[in-house]
């Protein structure tokens, strides 16, 4: 579980929760799709990149026992670049409003998604774990909407 569920688990919560804000703030400030899909694209592939070498450079796993630094690293920064490519995607479409209608499907599928993960392979109560990830994800969505009204505004 240290080896594999826990590096995937970080890096999906990650890829979804930090790429909601410039995704939806991109979104809001620039009225096309498109515009936010690069954005979403760019805050993916470069959170991707940064989770796995922070994971990989965090721990050798010698001590720990979290296994080989490398395919924890590849794990965390793959699952990182999912997490927040997947609510990217819909950006593609070529309507604004139908965009933002899926993605916002999207998110909540996500996150209801990770606190099941999380429930399923950490422990606690299904209730907690569901408030915990979509609060917090909740926030950083709220966050991105919030300014790219403002921006717009």
């Amino acid at each position: 579980m240290l080896q594999r569920i826990q590096p995937a688990l970080l890096g999906l919560m990650d890829g979804s929760v930090s790429t909601l804000a410039p995704i939806f703030a991109a979104a809001g400030l620039t009225g096309r799709p498109l515009s936010a899909f690069f954005v979403g694209l760019a805050a993916s592939l470069g959170a991707a990149i940064s989770m796995g070498l922070s994971e990989a450079l965090s721990d050798d796993g010698s001590v720990t026992g979290r296994g080989g630094p490398l395919r924890r690293g590849a794990i965390t920064g793959v699952a990182t670049g999912i997490g927040g490519m997947l609510h990217t995607l819909p950006f593609l479409i070529p309507s604004l409003s139908i965009a933002l209608d899926v993605a916002y499907v999207v998110v909540f599928l996500e996150l209801i998604t990770i606190a099941f993960i999380r429930y399923r392979f950490m422990g606690g109560k299904l209730a907690s774990t569901i408030v915990q990830v979509v609060i917090g994800g909740g926030i950083v969505f709220g966050i991105g909407v919030w300014l790219g009204q403002v921006g717009a505004g």
